[in-house]
């Protein structure tokens, strides 16, 4: 039963991130910053933001330290918004996803 909620609370959060990294103005964090995935652990504590750009592994790094010093206004914001009860401690975690599939599908139309 928490683990069907946990799964819902993180869709939740992960559309509410997307929403607050928008208006974050720090020069450090890519306007075109995704978040890929959201984990939240089981007892809501513990949240690891995957993000990924599509300019590179770099640009992520550099957005995640921006991210992370904009991490109190972002659990605030977070909280205000669901209405939760205690806010989850959030961990942003640098991904190259984005650009791994920009690469394959590059390959890919360079086959055909």
């Amino acid at each position: 039963m928490s683990s069907f909620k946990a799964g819902r609370l993180g869709e939740d959060i992960m559309r509410e991130l997307t929403a607050i990294f928008r208006e974050l103005k720090d020069p450090r964090i890519d306007p075109m910053i995704s978040i890929v995935k959201v984990d939240l652990s089981n007892d809501l504590s513990h949240c690891k933001v995957y993000v990924s750009c599509l300019e590179g592994i770099e640009k992520a790094k550099e957005s995640v330290k921006g991210l992370k010093s904009a991490s109190g206004f972002i659990k605030r914001e977070l909280f205000h918004r669901l209405k939760m009860r205690k806010s989850p401690e959030l961990h942003f975690i640098a991904d190259d996803s984005i650009e791994q599939s920009a690469e394959l599908n590059k390959k890919l139309n360079e086959l055909l």
